[in-house]
């Protein structure tokens, strides 16, 4: 498998965060939260299959996302690590350390999408393949202000533009990311919940603005019975977009687990 495109943040020497972004992100979003409310931490945030500029060649599944981190992590990373996910990248961080309890030494989950109604990501699925790309900068921003970016700076709004829209050959432009691996990957966050072990430490962060929420309570009872007092559930008064609304709460638990 060719290896995942990823940014680096922080001191060589500093404790260590895998930071994996949600869909149709890319590794580039956590660099607010890892520059300037993290500085001391050493973060590694790839690009998923798919997004960005890692490649986008299947296959898709939550399996080959995992085999892509698990590589990054044996080639880049000095020991155990901390894992702060987003959304579908919770999904990703609660299978890595299932699968590869040695790499992980704790987890944050921001706002995670585990186990979602499938009628819905059926909906979203069909939605993606038919809206794709937009007419320009101003159409792209204005879907994500009207949604899940809501109550995000407009400095960081701006960012992503910078670094995550491209211009197509037709003048149209689109996020960077494979359309095709999107539209499947919907379908993956609708797979069973899945627990971490036992013994890892986990943060569970729920956006109090996003209803239904994606944090359900049959996700709270399976984690308060695997993880016991090793579970800390958080609400934070936000949209989706966790780290980017709230980074200095978010700072906060991540600083308190590493």
């Amino acid at each position: 498998m060719p290896e995942l495109n990823f940014h680096q943040y922080g001191p060589d020497t500093g404790p260590e965060i895998l930071a994996i972004h949600g869909m149709t992100g890319h590794g580039a979003r956590w660099g607010d939260l890892a520059d300037n409310y993290l500085p001391q931490a050493r973060v590694l945030a790839p690009d998923l299959i798919g997004h960005g500029r890692s490649p986008w060649t299947p296959p898709w599944d939550i399996g080959a996302q995992v085999d892509g981190l698990k590589t990054l992590l044996d080639n880049h990373a000095h020991g155990p690590v901390l894992v702060v996910g987003h959304s579908y990248g919770c999904a990703l961080a609660v299978h890595l350390a299932v699968k590869h309890p040695e790499l992980v030494r704790g987890l944050v989950l921001l706002d995670p999408a585990i186990e979602l109604d499938p009628v819905d990501l059926l909906e979203v699925a069909e939605l993606t393949a038919v809206h794709s790309d937009y007419t320009d900068a101003e159409e792209a921003k204005a879907e994500k202000i009207n949604g899940a970016w809501a109550d995000v700076p407009q400095a960081l709004l701006d960012l992503e533009v910078e670094q995550h829209l491209e211009t197509m050959d037709n003048g149209r432009v689109k996020w960077r990311i494979s359309t095709a691996a999107i539209v499947a990957s919907w379908g993956e966050l609708a797979r069973p919940l899945l627990v971490p072990p036992t013994d890892t430490p986990t943060v569970v962060v729920q956006a109090k603005r996003v209803q239904p929420p994606y944090v359900s309570k049959e996700l709270k009872a399976a984690f308060r019975e695997q993880l016991g007092e090793n579970l800390t559930l958080v609400q934070l008064d936000c949209n989706h977009m966790v780290a980017q609304a709230k980074p200095k709460e978010v700072a906060k638990l991540v600083l308190e687990l590493l």
